[in-house]
């Protein structure tokens, strides 16, 4: 090993350690992290900032949330193999690269055309089959790939979106941040069951506001 490869090493070991010190303890969620590369997804003056557990600027205005929410999150949704998820809010495509580990087929959807395409074109660099991506309006769901077993929101609505929830299966879990403003959000479990929903409150947290209608970034 060279030098910079050594100290790609490190920091992905630091990476790694900051994970499990934040709470992110499911195996399966560490070895999907592990194994995918933060640093594929950021480009420009903060791609040396890849494996630090912050979020970081990407196009459109958007973000690429900090890792440790990223697996907190994804734990917190508990994919299991056989699943079909829903994410809301591709962004740069790292969840939905996570998820694919997870999951045996996972759509995601984002209002920035711009977006969906930069993701599609590192996650098919990965060779990540089993990821679909939509550029549309991600707050009325995918209706014609509904039921989900499970549903990732990364944007803030100030209830969980109905339709959403209309295209959760029954046994289902939705986790997203609700808030009315980006100052004051808590990210929340929706476990949709037999008799109706149960909610689950799991921390603060701060996300971009889910938007409807398209991005104009063509």
């Amino acid at each position: 090993m060279n030098q910079d490869e050594l100290d790609i090493a490190e920091r992905k070991m630091q990476f790694l350690f900051a994970l499990r010190s934040r709470g992110v303890t499911d195996k399966r969620v560490l070895e999907a992290m592990e194994k995918i590369d933060r640093g594929a997804f950021i480009r420009g003056l903060f791609a040396d900032r890849a494996y630090e557990d912050m979020p970081l600027p990407i196009s459109c205005g958007q973000t690429i949330s900090q890792p440790s929410v990223v697996g907190l999150m994804t734990q917190a949704l508990d994919v299991q193999p056989r699943d079909k998820v829903l994410e809301v809010g591709t962004g740069s495509g790292y969840q939905a690269a996570v998820l694919s580990q997870l999951a045996r087929r996972v759509y995601t959807v984002d209002r920035h055309p711009r977006l969906v395409r930069e993701a599609k074109a590192v996650l098919d660099s990965m060779g990540l089959v089993n990821v679909t991506t939509f550029a549309a309006d991600g707050s009325f769901g995918l209706p014609e790939q509904a039921p989900f077993d499970r549903i990732l929101v990364t944007a803030a609505a100030e209830d969980p979106p109905g339709p959403l929830l209309a295209q959760l299966k029954t046994g289902g879990i939705m986790v997203l941040p609700v808030g009315q403003s980006d100052t004051v959000q808590s990210l929340i479990r929706v476990r949709k069951t037999e008799t109706g929903l149960d909610y689950d409150e799991l921390r603060p947290v701060r996300f971009v506001p889910l938007v409807e209608g398209m991005g104009k970034d063509g």
